[in-house]
């Protein structure tokens, strides 16, 4: 570890590593930005999917990157729509042609109640999502003249774009404010000094906009999409969950070093020398966990493991090289006014000494305990439902999820969504006849037409997104995959199906979700054995690791099941989105096997003079504060999430804000004691530590 040694050899290196960083930082803010790759597809699959195949095809139709914005109009108290109502709703809508690709509007749809009208608006949906939001509050912006007793709502793909768009305003800078306030009190209150916890604070938000921004050049640099939005919030909050965490970890053993030594520069080496070896470890861990979601079929996650990976690697240089430099040019007094002086006793450990000596008396009935209540925690899970409609991802209801609303009480639940049906232009007649008799659908017919392809639109009665509406797209793609047995003419860029191809929107979906659950059924086992070779050689055993391993998934599943039962009685959540159980799984196992890092690692350094069961508890003591405040810090930084108005945010947030609470206050202060208590020097097996080997 002499690397990070030398940054605490004098106060010229200590200063010289402060002007590096500076400049690092600077450099990393003039970087180019690369041009950003086009996605994948809308819903970031390749092309071995149904959906990402239409995507392609449709490129080839005229007018192809055109798509509907659904204007509904409805009377305030419910009724049926007067004649003057459809007179203004005509005027009013007809203006709406000089926003529309092609110059035309269509008139107005009546619903068979005559309650609610409908005007699609066809709208350029090229150019991003930005421009694509621009259009959308331009027609909203038209519309805003109609009488007062008529209630207008623009919905369709382009109003839920441009209302997803809008939760990610600001996202940034908010996510910082809160997550900045919640890092500032926890540290006030751990460190009780006005001083110390700005200099962390400082360096981890340091860090924190240093990796955003190189995420802008790193993560297109590599050929995958940079969208930011929950791949930027969630790397926010990683940042300075990990980054503050070392933090913690370092001062602590600082502060305990500057009571052995009266040269705060030979503290900072004793204390850099005992916690780098655990923080590269964690960090180590952390990263090749989200490395993983490489794998994933999911072009937003690959960009998520770029974005956590580079943030992590960023989190331990200011951890091991920056913070100890500026430390150590501050001086003892900054922890002012508990400054830690030579020979004085700390007593941060007291409470855990205590603990320790509780559960080493009767560590078989604890364990027992522990374990019955992580296992009831978990059966709250078994009635977990998955899967969220486009109308359900949103906490706050935007406009376009009303809009569908209303639109779904007086027409097809899935008119604003209709599915894309892809066959050569000499099927189109044969497609439309099979699809309109596959059961639940509401409508099928010819839509636009190239040379080489051809579209049959197909309207759902069930709303998208739910169980039904995914059984009628299962069965349609059976039924319309077995009319057509000649594919489209060749297409560039495009494998070609055996048969007609079914898309849209809600194919999307569901391709996303049954693409979900390959990625849980790849990616899970796979985080355990990386986690598990990186535990073997930082203990150079085997059992404990496994041990260590089996708790966190314990308490990953835990996590889940309460989350789950607070999803549904609290939140009233309707289901959780297909996503959220892999990346919650990969954060929670990298992030906790953290906390087991840093308890065991400092076990296994004092189990060499005093024996497996004495190491444990001094281990304990005094890693039980900084290892608490840690978890109860990055579990509230996971909480800030929930800020944001999006559903699937919330839900990871809160899970693995709960699992990490629970990993750090039952599993890590509990179980794996225990588990150490019970075993002995066995919990080293094959290797074995024994106090003769005292150094």
């Amino acid at each position: 570890m002499s690397l990070f040694t030398r940054v605490a050899r004098s106060r010229r290196t200590a200063w010289l590593t402060v002007a590096v960083a500076v400049l690092v930082g600077v450099a990393v803010f003039g970087l180019p930005i690369p041009s950003n790759p086009a996605p994948v597809s809308a819903t970031g699959l390749s092309e071995q999917w149904q959906s990402t195949q239409v995507e392609r095809l449709q490129r080839e139709l005229p007018a192809s990157g055109v798509q509907p914005a659904v204007v509904v109009v409805s009377r305030d108290d419910g009724a049926p729509l007067s004649e003057a109502d459809r007179a203004a709703i005509t005027a009013d809508t007809s203006s709406l042609s000089r926003l529309a690709a092609g110059g035309q509007v269509a008139p107005p749809q009546l619903s068979p109640d005559n309650t609610v009208a409908l005007v699609a608006v066809p709208l350029d949906a090229t150019g991003g999502q930005e421009a694509v939001a621009e259009r959308v509050a331009q027609v909203r912006a038209e519309l805003a003249g109609f009488p007062g007793d008529l209630t207008v709502q623009v919905t369709g793909p382009p109003a839920f774009t441009a209302d997803l768009t809008k939760v990610f305003e600001g996202a940034d800078v908010t996510l910082l404010a809160f997550t900045a306030a919640v890092v500032a009190v926890l540290l006030l209150i751990t460190y009780r000094s006005p001083v110390l916890w700005l200099v962390p604070l400082v360096i981890v938000a340091a860090t924190e906009q240093i990796t955003l921004r190189a995420l802008e050049t790193i993560i297109p640099a590599v050929g995958i999409n940079f969208a930011g939005g929950a791949v930027t919030g969630i790397a926010s909050v990683l940042v300075f969950g990990a980054a503050t965490n070392y933090a913690l970890l370092l001062i602590a053993r600082y502060r305990e070093e500057l009571r052995r030594e009266e040269d705060r520069f030979a503290a900072m080496r004793a204390a850099l020398r005992r916690t780098a070896e655990p923080i590269l470890a964690s960090g180590g861990t952390v990263m090749l966990g989200v490395l993983t979601l490489l794998l994933s079929q999911q072009e937003t996650n690959r960009a998520l493991a770029v974005a956590c990976a580079t943030g992590i690697l960023l989190a331990m240089a200011s951890a091991l090289l920056v913070l100890p430099a500026a430390l150590v040019l501050l001086g003892r007094r900054l922890f002012w006014p508990f400054v830690p002086t030579v020979g004085s006793v700390g007593r941060e450990g007291r409470i855990w000494g205590r603990l320790g000596a509780a559960v080493i008396r009767r560590p078989v009935p604890v364990a027992v305990l522990a374990t019955l209540l992580l296992a009831g925690l978990a059966l709250g899970g078994l009635g977990i439902r998955t899967g969220l409609s486009e109308t359900e991802q949103f906490r706050v209801k935007p406009e376009a999820v009303a809009g569908a609303q209303t639109l779904a009480g007086a027409f097809p639940a899935g008119t604003t969504q209709p599915l894309a049906v892809m066959t050569n232009p000499g099927a189109v007649q044969a497609v439309t006849a099979a699809a309109a008799e596959v059961p639940g659908v509401a409508s099928a017919r010819p839509g636009p037409a190239g040379a080489d392809v051809a579209q049959v639109d197909v309207v759902l009665d069930a709303e998208p997104g739910t169980a039904a509406a995914n059984r009628t797209l299962e069965q349609l793609r059976d039924t319309v995959g077995a009319v057509d047995n000649s594919a489209p003419p060749a297409t560039a860029g495009v494998d070609q199906p055996s048969g007609a191809v079914v898309g849209g929107t809600v194919a999307g979906r569901y391709d996303s979700a049954a693409a979900d659950a390959k990625d849980l059924r790849l990616i899970l086992p796979l985080i355990l054995l990386l986690v598990g070779a990186v535990l073997v050689l930082l203990l150079r055993g085997l059992l404990a690791p496994v041990l260590l391993v089996a708790t966190v998934v314990a308490s990953y599943f835990a996590s889940l099941g309460g989350a789950w039962l607070i999803f549904e009685h609290v939140f009233d959540f309707p289901a959780m989105d297909t996503g959220v159980p892999l990346l919650a799984f990969v954060f929670l196992v990298a992030l906790g096997v953290d906390y087991n890092i840093f308890l065991v690692t400092r076990a296994r350094e004092d189990a060499r003079s005093t024996g497996t069961r004495k190491g444990m508890l001094s281990a304990l003591r005094v890693t039980g504060g900084v290892i608490t405040s840690a978890g109860i810090l990055l579990a509230a930084v996971f909480a800030v999430l929930g800020v944001l108005p999006l559903i699937t945010l919330t839900q990871i947030g809160i899970i693995v804000c709960l699992g990490v609470l629970l990993d750090t206050l039952l599993v890590r202060t509990v179980v794996v004691p225990a588990l150490a208590f019970l075993l002995g020097e066995r919990f080293w097996w094959p290797g074995r530590i024994t106090p003769e080997q005292a150094q």
